[in-house]
């Protein structure tokens, strides 16, 4: 069927005959119509969490650990802190509830961050997974758009009525229409999945990086509260 589509769309293009995307689109908008929707709803979900991904771990934490690691084995434990309130980044946030609580004991050093962490990651993976209903969805629309084009064009096709010249233009818009819906819904999920493999591939990246920051600040704080380990 995509052969057909291929292959007729530069012929009808050609002599001006139908069975363009304009004559399908008018000829039922209404699968097409909803599979642009998705579309528009899947680029804004996968630009939204690009941004998000980029701009709000964007801290270098091996650096910024780094930074802290050196106040705090100085005994600057609020000058580690005013550093953690510099930026809005969960990175931050993390190291600074470990640093808040530094002279506490390791478990509630450890609760503290845990809760922290606990907060912070379901952010990361935030609408992530809701590209693969996304997928589905488009590729069953442009699937529900072929049948129907498919059973209008057949009713078309099977009026004694027409003309030879109008049963071919039917059957072309029909054929049309099946096909734009069908590779329209299956674009849209393929976009999808491969955004889905990116967005949860970097996903997974911040969530280990959290947890190696958090492994971090929870052994600096508590090497540092041991005896000889340093006075705050």
């Amino acid at each position: 069927m995509f052969v057909l589509l291929l292959s007729g769309a530069p012929a009808a293009a050609a002599s001006g005959s139908s069975g363009g995307f304009m004559d399908a689109f008018k000829e039922n908008p209404y699968f097409i119509v909803a599979n642009l929707l998705v579309s528009a709803i899947v680029i804004a979900m996968i630009v939204e969490r690009l941004i998000f991904q980029m701009t709000k771990y964007r801290v270098n934490s091996k650096e910024f650990f780094a930074q802290v690691k050196k106040l705090v084995t100085g005994g600057n434990i609020d000058r580690a802190i005013k550093l953690c309130e510099a930026g809005d980044y969960p990175t931050l946030q993390l190291v600074k509830a470990g640093l808040t609580h530094a002279n506490k004991g390791p478990d509630e050093i450890d609760a503290a961050m845990s809760e922290k962490v606990g907060e912070l990651k379901p952010a990361v993976e935030k609408r992530v997974g809701a590209l693969w209903s996304m997928a589905n969805i488009a590729t069953l629309i442009g699937l529900l758009g072929t049948v129907f084009g498919l059973i209008h064009t057949f009713a078309k096709v099977s009026d004694a009525a027409l003309s030879q010249a109008d049963r071919q233009r039917a059957l072309a818009n029909g054929i049309a229409e099946a096909m734009y819906n069908t590779a329209l819904g299956l674009g849209i999920a393929v976009v999808c999945m491969i955004a889905h493999v990116i967005l949860h591939t970097r996903a997974k990246t911040i969530q280990h990086d959290l947890d190696a920051t958090q492994e971090r600040v929870f052994n600096l704080l508590t090497i540092q509260a041991r005896p000889g380990g340093g006075q705050y």
